[in-house]
């Protein structure tokens, strides 16, 4: 009998971060600390990175900086490491140039995210998808997280999109357990849990991996859940992703977002993180002190 694990398309690895973008203290990119992160998260687990996505400020970050963040990662990490851009905007025409242009810097796929606030129907969705893809030779993974957008990418756009040949993933922020099932039954796409609490639940049903924030901190640690399931230690899995989840709930879910956790945290641990860039304000005093408190229960438990 097939394993829905062992079986799942991969095409970015399993363990992928959703990385902070370094900033100075002055609000500056600071590449070089970006190349210490990056190749830190990979020393210790990630199979590879997500930059310029909701964790990395991309809102608040010039198409100049995402091209440079990009090639000063691949500097750090080399080429076997899968790169993933985040170029989605609301306007379709910048989010082509974006593509076209993390292409150019060597990233190996862009995330693309639904165009926010205009909220546009799904023939209109399902359009902008497509001329993104058509647009370069990039691999493209879908950014469902309608709670930030306004617009759901529903299960039968999905479906049609999958006969896309470069639309080969999903980040699912969807919080439709059935819909994301029935996407993985009726298409090959790949999908990733965007949501740390999801990790484990949708690898168990045929999921390639998660995206996560989280990992940020703790890379090796939500490795080691996917690690115990494909060992068939289905019970330790479950134990690790319970075992997560205070730190998980106070970075991802306490009225934060979970840039400005793991910028605190980070920061807190001597680690690449810096500033963030308003309107996000840095974590309160204690709000750090919470956080390093679970962080260093988790490790230590």
């Amino acid at each position: 009998m097939t394993n829905p694990v062992t079986s799942a398309p991969r095409p970015f690895g399993r363990a992928l971060c959703a990385m902070v973008t370094p900033f100075t203290e002055a609000g500056a990119l600071d590449l070089p600390g970006a190349q210490l992160l990056a190749a830190r998260l990979v020393s210790e687990g990630c199979d590879g990175l997500v930059l310029s996505g909701t964790t990395g400020e991309s809102p608040t970050t010039s198409d100049a900086e995402k091209a440079a963040l990009v090639t000063a990662v691949r500097e750090a990490v080399g080429d076997g490491v899968p790169l993933v851009s985040g170029v989605g905007t609301s306007d379709t025409r910048h989010t082509v140039e974006l593509a076209r242009q993390a292409e150019q810097a060597g990233s190996d796929g862009v995330l693309v995210v639904s165009p926010y606030y205009s909220r546009p129907p799904q023939d209109a969705l399902e359009a902008h998808f497509r001329e993104v893809a058509d647009a370069s030779g990039l691999p493209l993974m879908l950014y469902d997280i309608p709670g930030r957008t306004g617009t759901r990418i529903e299960p039968e756009t999905l479906i049609r999109l999958a006969e896309h040949p470069r639309i080969v993933a999903v980040k699912d922020c969807s919080y439709d357990f059935l819909g994301t099932q029935k996407v993985l039954g009726r298409t090959d796409l790949a999908y990733y849990a965007g949501c740390d609490e999801h990790i484990l639940a949708l690898y168990a049903v045929g999921a390639a991996g998660y995206v996560s924030t989280v990992a940020n901190v703790v890379p090796a640690r939500l490795r080691s859940v996917l690690d115990a399931f494909e060992a068939g230690d289905t019970h330790v899995a479950a134990r690790l992703q319970q075992r997560a989840t205070p730190l998980v709930e106070l970075m991802m879910a306490a009225g934060l977002p979970g840039t400005v956790t793991a910028k605190a945290l980070l920061n807190s641990l001597g680690l690449p993180g810096g500033s963030v860039r308003a309107p996000l304000r840095a974590a309160g005093r204690d709000a750090v002190d919470g956080l390093v408190a679970a962080y260093e229960e988790f490790i230590t438990g």
